[in-house]
C-alpha cells in the first residue's frame, strides 16, 4: 500500500499546533430528543457507526522520508471509546463547549472526538464534534460528522485514491523523434515552476503590504491568554431578515453575514466603553473553499480572502456597501491572489520547513490577520441520530495564537447560525458580542423595511 503523505497545508496545520493554541475545528450540534435515554443513545450509535468510517479510523505518523513529513495510518489498535464521551452537565451546551475545545486532541490517535452533552433538559441535548483542522477542513468535517447520522450512508466521504508512484524513467536513449514531446513537456513543467514561484511571491507581496494591524481593537489582538482557556457563543438568526437585507441592498448573503459581524463587533465595544473604532479596521480573513463538492475526501482545499471590516462606519447599510465593495474586489483576483490566499503558500515549503518552522508560523499569524470569518455551507437536509432530530447547528472555528476571537457561521434549515470562539481572559463577555449580532442584523432590517 502506497503511504498517503499529509499534503502541505494539512501539514502545516499538524505542525503549528500548540498545547495552548490546539488546531481543531469543531461543530456543536442540538438535537430534540427523540425520547426518554435519547443522549445515552446517541452515544451508543456514534460509538458503533464510527468505527464503520476509514477516515476516522487514521492517526498521523512521522516518515523518515521526505524529512519532515508526515503521513496518515491506520489506528490498529482503534478504541471508539478514546473518542466518543458522554458527558452529563448542568452546563448549556455552549458553556459546556468551550472548556472542550480548549483541550487539545491526543495526536497519538487519530485526530477527533464528540462529546454528547446530556444536560438537564429532558427535551434535549447536544453533541460537539471536534476535528483537527489536518484531517478536514469545514466541509471535510462536515462529511465525516453526516457519516455518522441516520442519513450517513449517502453523504458517507469517498476516501481519496491512494497515491500512485511514478514509475522509473525507461533505461534506453531517447530518439530524435521522441526528442520533441520530451522537450516540450519539460518546457511545460519548468513553465508551471516559473508561474508557482511567481505566484509565490506574488502572494507574499500581498502579505506584506497588508501591513502590521492599525487602528485594530486591542481585544482582537491581545490574546496572549498563557493557559488557553476558551469561552463559546452562539447566536441563531432568522436567513429570511438576511435574505430581505441582501435582495434590498445587493450583494450576497454571505456579504450581508460578513458585515453583521462587522456592526456587532462596532455595538459590543461601544457597549464596552472602548474607544471609538477608528482607523481602517481588523483584517478578516475569510477562507474559500477549493472543493469541488462535500464529501470528495478529507484534507483541506482552502484559500482565502482577506477585507478590512468596516468598524468606523456607523451607518449600517454603508457598512454593508464597503463590505460588498471589498468582496467584489477580492472575487475578482481570485482565491490564488491577494494577501488572503496566504494558505497557498505552504505547497512552496518543504516538509522539513513546516516542522522547523512551525512554531514561528504560529506566532506569525497574528501579522497576517486579526479575526477568522469563516462560512461553512451545510446541506438542505434534515439530520438525525437515533431518531432525534437536529435543530440547530453552530461551527466552531480553531483560534490561531495572538489572536483572541473566531467567527463561524453556517445555515440549516431556514435559520443562520453563528458560533464563537474566543480567549476567556481577554473576551469575558462573548454572550454580550453574539447578542450584538442580533442587534446590528436588526438594525439592516429596520433601514431597508
Amino acid at each position: 500500500m502506497a503511504t498517503e503523505h499529509l499534503s502541505p497545508l494539512d501539514l502545516a496545520f499538524w505542525r503549528i499546533e500548540s498545547a495552548a493554541h490546539p488546531m481543531h475545528l469543531g461543530a456543536l450540534a442540538v438535537f430534540r430528543a427523540a425520547g426518554p435515554g435519547a443522549a445515552e443513545h446517541a452515544a451508543e450509535l456514534l460509538t458503533t457507526r464510527c468505527a464503520g468510517v476509514p477516515g476516522l479510523r487514521r492517526r498521523i505518523r512521522d516518515v523518515l522520508l521526505p524529512v519532515g513529513a508526515a503521513a496518515w495510518s491506520p489506528d490498529p489498535g482503534f478504541d471508539p471509546a478514546r473518542h466518543v464521551f458522554l458527558v452529563r452537565t448542568p452546563a448549556s451546551p455552549h458553556e459546556a463547549a468551550g472548556p472542550l475545545m480548549a483541550r487539545p486532541l491526543d495526536r497519538s490517535l487519530p485526530p477527533w472526538e464528540a462529546y454528547v452533552l446530556a444536560g438537564p433538559d429532558p427535551d434535549s441535548f447536544a453533541v460537539l464534534f471536534k476535528f483537527h483542522h489536518a484531517l478536514a477542513d469545514g466541509l471535510g468535517a462536515l462529511a465525516l460528522a453526516a457519516a455518522l447520522f441516520d442519513e450517513g450512508p449517502s453523504l458517507r466521504p469517498s476516501p481519496r485514491p491512494a497515491a500512485r508512484p511514478s514509475p522509473p524513467p525507461a533505461a534506453h536513449p531517447v530518439s530524435g523523434r521522441q526528442a520533441g514531446p520530451a522537450l516540450r513537456r519539460l518546457s511545460g513543467v519548468l513553465a508551471a515552476r516559473v508561474q508557482d514561484v511567481g505566484q509565490a511571491l506574488e502572494i507574499g507581496a500581498a502579505v506584506a503590504r497588508a501591513g502590521l494591524p492599525l487602528g485594530v481593537p486591542a481585544v482582537l489582538t491581545a490574546g496572549a491568554d498563557r493557559t488557553g482557556s476558551r469561552t463559546v457563543a452562539g447566536l441563531a438568526l432568522d436567513l429570511d431578515e438576511v435574505n430581505l437585507v441582501r435582495k434590498a441592498a445587493g450583494g450576497t448573503v454571505n456579504d450581508v453575514l460578513i458585515s453583521v459581524v462587522a456592526g456587532a463587533l462596532r455595538r459590543w465595544m461601544e457597549g464596552r466603553g472602548d474607544p471609538a473604532p477608528s482607523g481602517p479596521g481588523p483584517r478578516a480573513l475569510i477562507p474559500v473553499s477549493r472543493r469541488g463538492r462535500p464529501g470528495t475526501g478529507g484534507g483541506n482545499r482552502l484559500s482565502g480572502y482577506l477585507l478590512r471590516l468596516p468598524l468606523a462606519e456607523r451607518d449600517p447599510l454603508l457598512r454593508l456597501d464597503r463590505v460588498r465593495a471589498a468582496m467584489d474586489r477580492n472575487k475578482d483576483a481570485g482565491p490564488a491572489r491577494g494577501a488572503g490566499a496566504v494558505a497557498l503558500l505552504a505547497d512552496h515549503v518543504h516538509p522539513l520547513g513546516h516542522r522547523l518552522g512551525g512554531p514561528l508560523v504560529a506566532q506569525a499569524a497574528r501579522l497576517l490577520f486579526d479575526i477568522l470569518v469563516t462560512s461553512v455551507p451545510l446541506p438542505g437536509l434534515t439530520f438525525s441520530l437515533g431518531g432525534s432530530r437536529v435543530g440547530e447547528v453552530y461551527p466552531l472555528a480553531p483560534l490561531a495564537r495572538g489572536q483572541s476571537l473566531a467567527v463561524a457561521v453556517s445555515t440549516y434549515k431556514g435559520t443562520v447560525h453563528y458560533g464563537l470562539v474566543a480567549d476567556a481572559a481577554a473576551v469575558p463577555d462573548l454572550p454580550a458580542l453574539a447578542e450584538a449580532l442580533r442587534a446590528e442584523l436588526d438594525a439592516l432590517v429596520r433601514e431597508v423595511s
